[in-house]
């Protein structure tokens, strides 16, 4: 069955609408994950972008039809090692324990909930969507937000040009905890996302899974929201998002990107990049050169 019928049989358990931004990627995202492990599955989405549209519900009202829980921003990994010890003692394995955040949620102030979920390998899936910024708040920088990014935190001007350091590479990280399963997946490549997010379900009754999004941000990143999914393309082409899994510590490319496109065709029209300078553009193409490079060594390329 392709990854069209599976998508097209399943039903939807995020609601219908959500106040998310025109283009969003991280509410793409969100749906596609919460279809696919189903309502028989509990659900956590910290404070974000996802939670602030409404996923998690608004007053009294559900935001999907399965269990979920709004967490704390820096506690969203060790609330779910919990929900998921119990329903392990309760003899309840099937149950599908899925946490999605973002990247605030995930690479900073949930860094260290999930360093520790992931080490003592508790059984759940972790998703996060990585938009580069904390965006329900007005787009502040994050650790994984892009070197020369603009943001309200750090602007483009004559102290500084944008953000002044490089991008933490969270995948990777994870990856070494020598966890059950780690991937990268964008939107751009849904039938290589789905798949990604099937198989992370599987690994999660075995151990900790996860899976790094990247999750364009019209509204943050300034391009048009019909934009979204060609702007995540050309992070894949350019290898500044390369696509990669590793199950039990062996690793898989899943895009083997053989001709390249500049990363200077990644950045042309996103707004957060208007104020790149040579130095900074060089400093992104040898980054993802680098980067590339590695993830093919540890493919065994």
């Amino acid at each position: 069955m392709s990854y069209i019928d599976t998508i097209k049989k399943l039903p939807q358990v995020m609601t219908p609408g959500s106040s998310a931004c025109q283009g969003c990627g991280g509410e793409l995202i969100t749906r596609r994950v919460m279809q696919l492990a189903g309502n028989n599955s509990v659900f956590a989405v910290p404070p974000g972008c996802m939670a602030g549209a409404g996923v998690d519900g608004w007053s009294y009202q559900n935001g999907c039809t399965a269990p979920i829980h709004i967490t704390l921003l820096d506690n969203t990994a060790s609330f779910m090692s919990g929900v998921s010890e119990i329903y392990q003692r309760k003899g309840r394995t099937d149950v599908n324990i899925v946490a999605i955040a973002g990247d605030g949620a995930t690479a900073d102030c949930g860094f260290q909930s999930l360093s520790g979920a992931a080490e003592r390998g508790a059984k759940m899936l972790y998703v996060c969507y990585d938009n580069e910024g904390y965006m329900n708040t007005g787009f502040q920088r994050s650790s994984t937000t892009s070197l020369g990014s603009r943001t309200s935190t750090t602007p483009a001007g004559s102290a500084i040009n944008g953000k002044e350091q490089g991008a933490k590479y969270v995948p990777l990280i994870m990856a070494m905890h020598n966890i059950e399963y780690c991937a990268t997946a964008s939107p751009s490549h849904m039938m290589d996302m789905t798949a990604k997010i099937k198989r992370g379900l599987e690994c999660s009754k075995r151990g900790f899974a996860y899976i790094h999004i990247f999750s364009p941000c019209p509204t943050g990143w300034s391009f048009r929201p019909d934009e979204s999914i060609a702007g995540a393309r050309r992070a894949v082409q350019s290898n500044i998002f390369p696509l990669w899994e590793c199950e039990r510590g062996k690793y898989y490319l899943s895009f083997d990107n053989r001709e390249p496109i500049a990363v200077s065709e990644f950045v042309n029209g996103i707004g957060k990049f208007a104020g790149l300078g040579e130095a900074e553009l060089n400093a992104l193409q040898a980054s993802a050169d680098s980067r590339w490079a590695l993830i093919k060594r540890l493919c065994g390329k």
